[in-house]
């Protein structure tokens, strides 16, 4: 895949995600963020909380920077710990149930952060990287950027996907 088109289309996704991400966000009700359809189940705010952390440690690892996670204190804004490994994955139904959401506002920021690191990363990646083999110490794995990113995209789809549909559920149930 040619230099240009490569970032264009991870870009594009990305963008999609985040413009879906927005669209959960836009007029939700703040107590719907950590409402659950059943328990034992994730919630919208955990959900994006955890595609957004997901995100920003694999773009980081990618482009060999610290998380913002911690960088920029997005941790404290979640009250939650400066843990660069905690994203979410491998979370318990306790402790995704112990997930306390921030406002709708802060989660979509901490999303276009990482968006705008996201984009930052493309327009300073060589032709060649989606074939270079990256390692990921959170994940203890070494795959090629290509595989990391098309993870990290969908992902971010299926994700986002699941906060729309759960808002939908919550809100016809007057939750």
């Amino acid at each position: 895949m040619a230099d240009r088109t490569w970032k264009s289309f991870v870009r594009n996704l990305a963008d999609r995600i985040e413009l879906d991400l927005r669209g959960v966000l836009d007029g939700l009700d703040p107590e719907l963020l950590d409402a659950v359809a059943e328990p034992g189940t994730n919630s919208i705010g955990w959900l994006l909380w955890h595609l957004t952390r997901g995100h920003d440690r694999n773009i980081s690892e990618l482009s060999g920077q610290a998380q913002l996670w911690v960088t920029d204190g997005w941790h404290v804004r979640f009250g939650r710990p400066a843990d660069p490994d905690e994203t979410g994955y491998r979370h318990t139904p306790e402790q995704v149930a112990a997930f306390h959401s921030p406002e709708p506002a802060v989660i979509g920021a901490y999303h276009w952060a990482v968006v705008t690191r996201l984009r930052a990363y493309l327009d300073a990646a060589p032709a060649g990287d989606p074939a270079r083999l990256a390692t990921s110490p959170t994940l203890g794995d070494t795959v090629p950027v290509q595989q990391r990113l098309v993870g990290v995209l969908v992902e971010g789809l299926e994700h986002v996907g699941q906060a729309a549909f759960l808002r939908g559920v919550l809100e016809r149930r007057g939750q």
